[in-house]
């Protein structure tokens, strides 16, 4: 399986979790993968071996993307080391999930600049090697609580629907350069983040999920490989729910 033979990828946050499946998926498919992280630098440095044992390419490099410079240097590091960049996914994110009347002014803060202002400055970042290669592919991973909302999180859910608005812009103004801009958004996925679940609450939100189950991260990851491929290059400004069929309708 080599659909992405000779593409570099950046995946942002991908020292677990959605973005570490990703990782791994996209270099199974042929792409040499950056695997970008902020502080889980053993983490990181296992997805790269990983890739490596099982015959890609890989290297890890550390940045606070929510950080304009940093974000762009991660971008230019990229370039330095393979020369071009062909997909970028946008997963980095976090959650400081309170009501409203408790939430923090720091955790509004937070989670914008980590979700949303993260993806701009890697757009921006990047798009300049990719309209030079008139070739490019970038997916945000934004979640259905940004198409819905999510009860104790307005912090979250603006972050994911600011994903979406961001998306739908750059796919009309990167046509020209050959360059997809979509989205994934995630429902329910079994992470470490959500092993701990009680098991009464995990089968409670089960109730309201159609295929009556909980995703995983290969099934988000198997959505971004295929619109990082040349299959879905007549896709574009579009957002691909992998949610078991959560907020159809």
């Amino acid at each position: 399986m080599s659909q992405l033979a000779d593409r570099v990828a950046v995946v942002t946050g991908a020292s677990r979790g959605i973005g570490r499946g990703i990782a791994l998926e996209l270099a199974r498919r042929g792409a040499t993968v950056v695997v970008n992280y902020v502080s889980s630098a053993a983490a990181a440095e296992a997805v790269v071996e990983e890739i490596r044992q099982a015959g890609g390419k890989a290297m890890a490099i550390q940045a606070d993307v929510s950080d304009f410079e940093q974000a762009n240097a991660l971008i230019q590091a990229a370039v330095d080391a393979y020369g071009r960049i062909d997909i970028l996914v946008n997963n980095a994110g976090t959650t400081r999930d309170a009501l409203i009347m408790r939430m923090k002014e720091e955790d509004w803060d937070t989670v914008i600049n980590t979700n949303l202002k993260s993806a701009w400055n890697c757009c921006k970042a990047v798009v300049r090697p990719m309209m030079k290669q008139r070739y490019g592919r970038i997916i945000n991973i934004t979640s259905v609580s940004g198409i819905a909302g999510n009860e104790g999180q307005s912090n979250y859910s603006a972050s994911k629907a600011g994903m979406i608005g961001l998306t739908k812009s750059l796919a009309r103004e990167l046509a020209s350069r050959t360059i997809t801009v979509n989205a994934v958004a995630p429902g329910f996925v079994a992470t470490d983040l959500t092993a701990n679940l009680p098991a009464n609450i995990a089968e409670r939100l089960n109730e309201h999920i159609p295929l009556g189950r909980w995703g995983t991260v290969e099934d988000v990851a198997y959505a971004v490989a295929f619109l990082a491929s040349d299959e879905a290059s007549y896709i574009t400004g579009h957002v691909l729910s992998v949610d078991g069929g959560l907020v159809m309708g």
